[in-house]
């Protein structure tokens, strides 16, 4: 029986785990999980009853292996969650499918919004072209937007950086208000220093011209229309977050005689000379344990993975050491309601602004973004009849000043900053709070970046390894991505295929893959 160590117990990890042992007896199978906890940067933290979504997860895909796989794992809601059911709202429903109400194995059907946050206004995102939109920006300033936009129509800029990217897309005037310094804020970066693909990756399709074409599509009813990723209206979201999809996995993966060791850091990885892996050594309570397999499938960050290996040639480990990331930081409050008013006519429990997410564009505080737990999943939270928990976004490097703050000065920070954009009037309002942390969630597009072909080419090399995942790619993968990486990865794995382009293809296509038909 050939032996196969996976490095991570996120998607990607658990993924490759269950399929490797679902398509086949002739495997044994050892996950190694750095942490205590199941799903990486997806996972779900519970806080006192109160739960915490790790950077928020729309689950959406246009793959139809991926949704048949949700489905099985977390089978479709059949009746209405609380809050619909409370609040007279429609969800789509399946006939046959588990009552939330009743069962805790099930997956919701949430409406989508996401708006921006600037000068103190909501705006859509996309930035949509209603009257609303005209009214916050002013008349003024719309017709700037429009003139700006034409001049990219005429004069496209050649691609290279991010902010070229978006300028082609959006026009100069709309990048100024609504990109630059948002995503100089995400990534410590101006983007003119980031390369083009990342917007390549996450915003394929969107721009003004995708808004036009959507809101003459509605207009005209126009069938077989086309719903980019970041307009679509409905996604799946499981009951209590997406860490219960990876606590279940990881439940299937060791009912089906797969093991999981948990608070295990991978700190080595063992080449022999004809350049195959041959195991790995993993600390666990200040001790270090060899294990050997005949396969290695890594989640863990390429630059981890790389320093870690033996013999790598220097000129690959100067690429790997220099691959940059972006850390993240959280901070749950709980406060008993929001100052922001709902001017949306979005009925929801409390009355509170309907968004799963808000984009902070205000250049007074350092917030990102800030989620609503409440309109993820109504049983996110404790108390949702008198109570709004909410998630406070930051993203820094670790190490740095902001990393380094204490737990309880880091969400004197955050709630000074609720104040300070008004979403609620005092800092004596807040009931409780609650900080995490989430090392390397971003793999970031500047530094040595440029040179992740030449290191895919090495690691290509290496014939029983095999990179999956966002860390795993260097690649800023949706939650399908990474799945579709794993599925990929099992394939070969089973078929003996050695070529792993379709591995590293996933994801690169220009066409997006939460992109979906809709009739």
């Amino acid at each position: 029986m050939k032996k196969v160590l996976i490095i991570g117990a996120g998607p990607a990890g658990l993924t490759a785990a269950y399929e490797l042992l679902d398509k086949s007896k002739d495997y044994e199978v050892i996950v190694f999980e750095e942490s205590d906890c199941f799903g990486g940067i997806s996972r779900t933290v519970n806080y006192k009853g109160n739960r915490m979504d790790m950077g928020g997860h729309r689950f959406f895909s246009k793959v139809p292996e991926v949704n048949d796989w949700w489905e099985k794992m977390l089978p479709t809601q059949g009746a209405l969650p609380y809050d619909d059911v409370v609040l007279n709202r429609t969800s789509t429903i399946k006939p046959g499918g588990p009552d939330p109400e009743k069962k805790d194995r099930v997956m919701l059907k949430r409406n989508r919004i996401s708006r921006i946050f600037f000068n103190s206004k909501f705006f859509d995102y996309p930035v949509s072209l209603k009257f609303d939109t005209i009214k916050n920006m002013g008349f003024g300033t719309t017709i700037v937007v429009g003139f700006s936009y034409l001049k990219t129509l005429i004069h496209k800029r050649e691609e290279k950086s991010l902010e070229d990217f978006y300028i082609n897309r959006f026009g100069k005037k709309l990048y100024s208000m609504f990109f630059e310094n948002y995503t100089e804020n995400l990534w410590g970066r101006h983007p003119s220093e980031i390369s083009p693909e990342w917007g390549a990756q996450r915003v394929k399709g969107l721009s003004i011209k995708a808004v036009l074409k959507d809101i003459f599509g509605r207009i005209f009813k126009k069938k077989n229309r086309k719903v980019e990723t970041s307009l679509i209206e409905e996604f799946s979201y499981p009951k209590f977050g997406p860490g219960q999809l990876w606590d279940l996995t990881a439940s299937e993966v060791e009912k089906k005689g797969g093991k999981i060791i948990k608070n295990a850091k991978v700190i080595n990885i063992i080449k022999d000379k004809n350049n195959k892996v041959t195991g790995l050594v993993y600390e666990q309570k200040g001790k270090k344990i060899t294990e050997k397999g005949d396969y290695i499938i890594s989640s863990m960050p390429v630059k981890d993975l790389v320093m870690g290996m033996n013999d790598v040639p220097k000129e690959f480990e100067e690429i790997a050491e220099g691959l940059p990331y972006r850390e993240y930081m959280t901070v749950g409050v709980l406060v008993p309601h929001l100052k922001l008013k709902n001017k949306t006519k979005v009925k929801t429990i409390g009355n509170i602004v309907p968004d799963n997410w808000v984009y902070v564009h205000d250049r007074n505080v350092k917030m990102g973004r800030f989620q609503i737990f409440n309109n993820w999943s109504p049983y996110m939270v404790k108390d949702i009849e008198n109570s709004v928990w909410i998630g406070l976004e930051y993203f820094c490097n670790e190490g740095d000043e902001m990393w380094n703050m204490k737990d309880k000065d880091f969400a004197q920070m955050g709630i000074k900053e609720m104040v300070t954009i008004g979403l609620i009037e005092s800092e004596d309002e807040v009931i409780d709070s609650h900080v995490e942390r989430v090392k390397k969630a971003y793999p970031a597009y500047f530094d040595t970046y440029e040179h992740m072909d030449e290191l895919r080419e090495y690691l290509n090399s290496i014939p029983n390894l095999y990179c999956v995942g966002r860390n795993g790619q260097h690649r800023y993968n949706n939650i399908d991505h990474s799945m579709c990486t794993s599925f990929e990865t099992v394939k070969n794995i089973l078929s003996g295929e050695t070529n792993k382009d379709n591995i590293w293809n996933v994801n690169t296509e220009k066409e997006y893959h939460e992109e979906k038909q809709e009739n």
